[in-house]
Parts: C-alpha cells; structure tokens; sequence
C-alpha cells in the first residue's frame, strides 16, 4: 500500500501519488447519509459539468466521519460511477469528524525549510494524538502583513487508520485515491472557485449528522469546525411525531408537503432543533467578531442537504442579523442542459457543495 505524501496544497490536504492522464480529481463526498459524485472538465477560464449524481448510503454505514460498513459503500460508490459512465479513476475525498483535526498556530515567520522543521519536530504540543498515529499536514496561511514577525499556520491532522480505511476501501472496486481533503476547506475551495477571495463569509454546510462551519476572510480560513448536529434530527422527529416512514418526513421538511394540521407542531419541532444550530453558529461569529472587529462579516453562506429546509436562511438571517444565501455551487460552470436537467442542477446544488470543491482540484501529479 502506497503511504500518503503531505504535499504544501493550498488548503492543508493529503495527496497520493497515481497514473497520468486525468486533468482534475473526480469529486466524491462520502456523508453519513448519501455519496455525492462530481466530474468536471476545463473549459478555458471555466468549468464544464461532466457528470454528477448521488446515491444513499445505509443507516450508518458511515458514521463521525468514520467507515463502519465499507463493503456497503463501495458497492454503492461503484454502482453509482457505473451507472454515471465516469471512466476516470483518480478520485479526492474529504473526512470530518472525531479523527480530524485542525488547529490553527501562530508562529514566528519561518522559510518553508524551517517551518517544515519546526512543524515536524514540535506538533506533538498541539495535535492531542500519537503523531505514529495520524497523517500530517499544514499550510502557511501568511497572515503577517506589513513585515510582523509571526504568522498563522493551519496544522491538519487525521487519524491513519480512519484515513487507511478509507483508501482500501476506494482500491477494492478500481478507484485511485490522490487526495484526501478535509470537510471545510472542500467547501472553502468551491466557494472560492465561484466567487473569489473577497469578503468576510461564514460557510455553513449542513449534512446530515454534522454540520460544519468555516469563516474566511480575503482566502484565508481563521475559524474552521464541525459540530454533531445535522439535519437528519428533524427527519428523525417529525417521522417519531406524526408515525411517518423517512421519506415522508423529509417531504414535509424541506417543504414538499403541505403542513396543514401538522403546522403548529412542526415549527415546535423546526424551532427547537433548529436553535440549536444557530447558538453554534454564533459561537463561531462571536468569535470570529472578538478577534477581528475591523473586518465585519459580510454574509452567512449555506450549503449541504440541511440548505433545503424550507425558510431556513430566513431564520438564520433574523436570528443573526447577517444576510443569507444558499450557495449554488454551479453559478461559474457551464452545463450542457441537454444532457443534464437543469432543474435537477437546481435541487442539488447546495449537497453538492464538498465534492464540486474536491473536484475542481486539479491531480496533484
């Protein structure tokens, strides 16, 4: 088995050495709920949508980020590329959860020789794992301006046997991995793609057990976390409440039926769960506000399956005061709309956030 190589990647990744002859990493987003696929193409100074789709997974076969029915999902992964013709065999992934962590550092402004060094020799202060135990990377976020003499540095770090798993499970069906990203800076480098590096913006992806917040200011990612609450625990009570099976209950979540008599205990439901995933967000806003009160936040951008919730941004922006929108992550891609539907594009463009992010990331060797 090949080791993963730590490469200086713009966004603190692991990537894997593999065959030549594809562009950019096909996309693949491994949630607790469903797999998301993405293909794109370069097409001059935009992208082309190649192909995409998505297929559920089974009832945690997938959780905390962490494989506990590989078997499972690689036959759902493979039947999923299968069916969408994707001949490429380089793939990029991205994991969340318990056994990642990213922990951002000040230190003394350093060449990339010496901040290798430093980094190497003294992680084990801020990484609370073996480091035997885990892969390694970081990026130089190069925040000393005006010749300061420090800099932040974002330190990444992921448990081997999580990751491990991961990849054998990718090799058993004829996958390639070469890059392992992480959550947040996927959806970092989709939001970026589309729409630059201006502006102070909370991104908000909400998947279904875990919801992942990154604040970025000018390209850089100053606050970065994932906190286990999702939108699978309004599905889970409005199915208890009402004795709905799964999909009727997500129906009724994200608005495609009518509430009628069931109005009133439905926003009980929605209010009190969806509290939840506000005081979080603040947390992070107060945070970020405390630290970086020249630089006011600009807006709060959603993503994941969590986006679709019906009236959703609404509340985030009254509970806020920040305006909110829902992230398509095509608005910078050409689609042949005879090909694909555009109305499918439009309903699952805010999940698709992460694996559009790993796939506009060109192969790393």
């Amino acid at each position: 088995m090949a080791s993963l190589k730590p490469t200086k990647s713009r966004f603190g990744s692991f990537a894997l050495p593999f065959m030549r002859q594809q562009h950019l990493t096909i996309g693949l987003d491994i949630g607790s709920h469903a797999v998301k696929v993405c293909e794109l193409a370069a097409n001059g100074k935009r992208m082309k949508l190649q192909s995409l789709g998505s297929a559920r997974l089974p009832v945690d076969a997938v959780q905390d980020g962490e494989l506990k029915d590989p078997a499972a999902v690689a036959g759902i992964i493979k039947k999923l590329i299968d069916n969408l013709k994707i001949k490429g065999k380089k793939v990029g992934i991205s994991i969340s959860g318990y056994s990642v962590i990213l922990k951002k550092i000040n230190l003394a402004v350093m060449n990339e020789k010496q901040l290798d060094a430093h980094i190497q020799s003294e992680a084990e202060q801020y990484i609370p794992f073996d480091l035997a135990d885990v892969y390694l990377d970081y990026q130089d976020l190069k925040t000393n301006i005006d010749n300061e003499s420090r800099t932040d540095v974002m330190l990444v770090a992921a448990k081997r046997e999580v990751v491990d798993a991961y990849l054998e499970m990718l090799r058993s069906i004829g996958l390639i991995p070469v890059l392992v990203d992480v959550d947040a800076f996927a959806l970092e480098n989709a939001y970026e793609i589309n729409f630059g590096e201006e502006g102070n913006v909370v991104l908000v992806d909400i998947g279904s057990s875990k919801m992942n917040i990154n604040i970025i200011s000018r390209g850089a990612s100053l606050f970065a976390r994932d906190v286990v609450l999702g939108s699978r625990q309004l599905s889970e009570q409005i199915q208890e409440r009402f004795d709905l099976d799964f999909e009727e209950a997500e129906g009724y979540k994200i608005g495609l039926q009518s509430p009628d008599a069931k109005q009133e205990d439905l926003e009980e439901i929605f209010v009190g769960t969806i509290t939840q995933w506000i005081l979080e967000i603040k947390k992070a806003i107060d945070f970020y506000n405390s630290n970086f009160p020249e630089n006011p936040l600009t807006k709060i951008v959603m993503s994941g399956g969590g986006a679709k919730v019906k009236g959703l941004d609404r509340f985030f922006s009254e509970e806020t005061g920040l305006p909110v929108e829902v992230f398509n992550p095509f608005a910078q891609t050409d689609i042949d709309e005879s090909r694909i539907d555009p109305e499918y594009i439009k309903n699952v463009a805010p999940e698709m956030a992460i694996s559009i992010g790993l796939a506009t990331r060109p192969c790393p060797f």
